[in-house]
């Protein structure tokens, strides 16, 4: 079995010196040595600190949800109004080398594999942007064999035809490799680490290019280095002790923003969902409450950046917090491959959605709340 510590030929190591300072501090993070008077220290704190951040994701922080639910709604207002931003994510193909534990696209899966070609693709994005939408998030499963560098480039191209903003989860690639997709038509890059710690995650990736866990964790700063002008940041809630991985998101993300200012930050908050051929895997321990706080934690934390809710969590949830921390929510989403264009779905799902609202119904659901529904704020000139 390959070491998930040591890079593969062909993968590039920019010897960056922010993975070593995350997982540090992640390690010596102790949750439960948090107290009432942190919390407090931290709520009443200007600026908030990486201890106080540490505070505002701990367990004695849930008995101070509403206090904290109220200042991450005073951030989100301060820095961005009323304004949500709308977008769908497209998956391409749901070919996968890689055998993560936990997900649908495993590539031991028994499911019906399918990739979209270059017509079919120019079809689902024609139907999406009669929607109104105008960002589109492009994804495929983890295969260079089905998903070159070069097919993922052409979608951005096409994409760049109807659409305003382009963003990418795709398996992470060197720094030339995203230089190429961003003059392709990419804008931003969204990498989900899945957990941080290490040694678990040897035990949910068990085979394939992700199982080298330096490569994916510095996908992003070569993102930047290749031009794109965002990225994004995730764990997948649930694998792991979920407090210490959010910290290391959040950690990670404003480490990320010190070194490139110019930078454009992100944050997605995915639980666990149940998968095709598994219904049992749900997250461990993360209930809507502590979801919440972690939302309203990386507000406090980061006030700048975008934080993305999506159809893994239920309408209510979702409509409740783009009104209190979240700035970005999708509509009209479909996590198979095809079923846009002609309706026709072409290949299997990556997990199981809980909100199927369309474009029009999150839109009103937006306007409704008072919220400012945005499909774009970014023209290039």
């Amino acid at each position: 079995m390959l070491n998930h510590m040591e890079y593969l030929d062909g993968m590039e190591n920019i010897g960056s010196e922010i993975q070593d300072k995350v997982i540090s501090a992640m390690n010596e993070y102790i949750p439960e040595n948090y107290t009432d008077k942190d919390v407090i220290n931290a709520l009443n704190d200007d600026i908030c600190t990486v201890e106080d951040y540490k505070a505002l994701l701990s367990p004695s922080a849930e008995k101070f949800i509403e206090e904290i639910a109220q200042k991450a709604r005073y951030e989100k207002q301060k820095h961005f109004g009323n304004s949500v931003y709308m977008f769908t994510p497209l998956y391409i193909s749901n070919y996968c080398e890689n055998l993560c534990v936990y997900c649908g696209f495993n590539c031991k899966n028994k499911i019906h594999r399918a990739k979209l070609n270059y017509e079919e693709i120019e079809r689902e994005m024609q139907a999406i942007s009669k929607s109104g939408l105008q960002e589109i998030l492009i994804l495929t499963g983890e295969s260079r064999k089905y998903s070159d560098v070069e097919y993922i480039g052409e979608a951005c191209r096409i994409a760049s035809k109807y659409f305003k903003v382009i963003g990418l989860e795709i398996y992470p690639v060197n720094s030339d490799e995203y230089k190429y997709l961003h003059e392709c038509g990419a804008d931003y890059v969204t990498v989900f680490q899945e957990t941080y710690n290490s040694d678990k995650y040897s035990e949910l990736h068990l085979g394939g290019h992700k199982r080298i866990f330096p490569y994916r964790f510095n996908a992003q700063e070569r993102a930047l280095m290749g031009g794109m002008r965002g990225v994004g940041f995730a764990s997948l809630l649930g694998l792991d002790n979920f407090r210490k991985d959010a910290f290391a998101t959040g950690l990670h993300a404003s480490l990320i923003q010190k070194k490139y200012p110019h930078a454009e930050i992100a944050l997605s908050c995915p639980r666990l969902r149940p998968i095709i051929n598994n219904e049992n895997i749900n997250p461990r321990d993360v209930h809507e409450k502590q979801l919440l706080q972690i939302v309203c934690a990386y507000r406090i934390f980061l006030p700048y950046s975008n934080i993305t809710i999506s159809t893994r969590e239920n309408q209510k949830f979702r409509d409740n917090i783009v009104d209190i921390s979240a700035t970005k929510i999708s509509a009209g989403v479909d996590v198979g491959i095809g079923g846009h264009g002609d309706g026709q779905k072409k290949g299997d799902e990556q997990f199981e959605i809980s909100d199927p609202r369309n474009v029009n119904e999150v839109y009103n659901a937006l306007v409704a709340r008072g919220l400012q529904p945005v499909m774009s704020d970014y023209i290039y000139v």
